[in-house]
């Protein structure tokens, strides 16, 4: 998937009223995503993303520790968004990420991330959004 297409899967599903505004929540979801994988792991799946989308897993501090409460917190405050806004964006963020990389990609993924993360990744192989 391009960048452009990936973006535009984001504006179109999330209802997003600009392109400008899918790249600020996929950048918040990303790097807050980043932050909680394993530096490899982050950097494994930041390598199946159009290059502009992967510098966001990339750049983030990766390894820390925290609960999915604190992983919307850190996306609503990201996004500018409200925290049940952020996390649907964070869903579909997620869902777009999912058809772009392999699957034993994002089973690694969901390998590293305790149960509460579960609904982050609800949409995922869903065929209707909203």
């Amino acid at each position: 998937m391009q960048h452009d297409e990936f973006v535009g899967a984001v504006q179109h599903r999330a209802d997003l009223a600009s392109r400008g505004e899918a790249i600020r929540v996929t950048r918040a979801t990303l790097t807050t995503l980043g932050e909680r994988l394993q530096p490899g792991e982050a950097s494994d799946l930041a390598g199946a993303l159009p290059m502009e989308i992967d510098y966001f897993l990339q750049d983030a501090h990766s390894g820390e520790l925290f609960d999915f409460d604190e992983f919307v917190s850190r996306v609503s405050q990201r996004a500018q968004a409200e925290q049940s806004d952020a996390l649907f964006y964070a869903k579909v963020v997620v869902d777009v990420v999912a058809e772009s990389v392999p699957d034993t990609e994002l089973d690694d993924v969901t390998a590293q991330l305790p149960d509460a993360y579960d609904e982050l990744f609800e949409l995922v192989g869903e065929d209707s959004y909203y």
